[in-house]
């Protein structure tokens, strides 16, 4: 039996799918933050709506608006969440393809904090990279 926060886990990334940064916000807490290491063109600390569209903003013009994102499994508990997903987009010409999970901090039933994590360093270095 599934934990009730993956289908509004689905929903959310359902939502930022169709452009709907809201509708991704809308399980998390105000505070929200989306941590992505590194030093490529979206890594930092994007924290509440402001951040999220800001983060939404460059993948989008750093990948021309191409970018995809293709959720292949959810797992949650009241503690924490995974996000296994295949992000796609193209940049300069080249394909970008890689696997990554995002890591979520539950707190109070709400998504609290959320770390990129690539399968890949190079790959995601690769397609994000300055």
């Amino acid at each position: 039996m599934s934990h009730p926060l993956e289908a509004v886990i689905r929903e959310a990334y359902a939502a930022f799918g169709r452009g709907d940064i809201d509708g991704y916000l809308a399980p998390c807490t105000p505070d929200f933050t989306f941590n992505v290491a590194g030093q490529g063109g979206i890594c930092g600390n994007w924290t509440g709506q402001k951040g999220l569209y800001e983060l939404a903003g460059k993948a989008m013009a750093i990948s021309a608006g191409t970018f995809s994102e293709e959720v292949e499994d959810v797992l949650a508990n009241d503690r924490h969440a995974v996000v296994l997903a295949r992000h796609r987009f193209v940049r300069d010409g080249s394909t970008k393809d890689y696997s990554t999970a995002h890591v979520y901090q539950v707190q109070d039933g709400k998504l609290a904090q959320c770390f990129e994590q690539p399968r890949d360093a190079a790959a995601f270095h690769d397609a994000w990279g300055s």
